[in-house]
């Protein structure tokens, strides 16, 4: 238990690779030619950026890869004198064995500044011969055009759920441990498309050492349960705003969530409500106002309450 379960099971060879085929096929094919451009990987956390580029190095590299593979983290070091001072000096450094480049990875590379991008475009094209530039982020908006020019561009989508499933099966065969059925179905719920958080996840279930159910599954993740959610804006859309405020302050004792995390998950629970599109339109509309209320520091049990006040107005409507 020791280990992260994320780093033990990182796919070391880009056919391990899940859910990203027809990225990993492109890959492939570099990994033949023994050359490759600059790259970028744009897509949501935990779909396998990391992993692919750490995958690719193998394949070109071999043993060698661990000395022509550097990984920087941009969101540490970001700013100009970054790329001006450490970056420049990896960049120009020959590789090792019989290689003919080495591979910088940029971690989120989203974070680096407007000034710093603009100095690498620069670095890119003078130490092309000897050095590759794999960029990793959230936003490829971030990124400035003349560096996505130079880049061949590859979007990773979030993984499908049953992806994610079949990954955590095998993890549970080999760590041999007791889950419901319902528990597994619970973390792909609660992974939306993120393998990492998957994984995370079901390793801090099991550190419990005991069977792990869907309550423990919600009460590890901090998330609460859709049904407790669901139940709570029934109640207000019946008219019964003291009995929706109780089950909202047991949802964010039980599970120590933030007003952010539980407006998310009212979100994700309109369309599981009897109401009509166009009520669900309205309180999208409504959700969005108090979510972006609470971002910008009101307090956010007042405009909790104050969204559960507005589901018993449009319940009343409707009498």
């Amino acid at each position: 238990m020791n280990e992260i379960w994320t780093e033990r099971y990182r796919p070391k060879d880009l056919d391990e690779v899940v859910g990203q085929k027809h990225i990993t096929e492109r890959l492939k094919a570099y990994v033949s030619s023994g050359n490759m451009p600059h790259l970028m990987f744009a897509g949501p956390a935990g779909t396998g950026k990391t992993t692919c580029a750490i995958a690719l190095a193998r394949g070109l590299f071999g043993d060698e890869w661990k000395g022509n593979f550097v990984e920087l983290n941009a969101s540490d070091e970001r700013g100009i004198d970054v790329v001006r001072g450490k970056i420049k000096e990896v960049a120009r450094t020959a590789p090792l064995g019989k290689a003919e480049f080495k591979i910088i990875f940029l971690d989120e590379a989203d974070n680096l500044t407007s000034d710093a991008q603009a100095a690498l475009r620069r670095t890119m094209e003078k130490f092309s011969k000897v050095c590759r530039f794999v960029f990793s982020c959230n936003y490829s908006s971030k990124i400035i055009d003349p560096i996505q020019s130079r880049c061949a561009v590859f979007r990773f989508s979030p993984l499908q759920k049953e992806d994610i499933e079949n990954y955590l099966k095998k993890i549970v065969e080999k760590e041999k441990v007791k889950i419901d059925s319902d528990a597994l179905e619970g973390l792909v719920h609660v992974a939306r498309g993120d393998m990492r958080r998957a994984v995370n996840s079901l390793q801090v279930a099991a550190s419990l050492g005991k069977q792990i159910t869907m309550d423990v599954i919600y009460q590890t993740t901090g998330m609460a349960k859709p049904e407790e959610i669901k139940k709570m804006m029934e109640t207000a859309l019946a008219g019964n705003f003291i009995g929706a405020r109780d089950m909202l302050d047991n949802i964010m004792i039980s599970y120590g969530l933030s007003g952010q995390d539980v407006i998310k998950q009212i979100h994700t629970s309109f369309y599981d409500l009897s109401i009509t599109d166009s009520e669900k339109v309205r309180l999208i509309d409504k959700t969005g106002e108090i979510e972006f209320r609470i971002v910008e520091g009101s307090n956010e049990r007042i405009q909790l309450e104050a969204l559960l006040a507005y589901l018993v107005m449009m319940g009343g409507n409707k009498r």
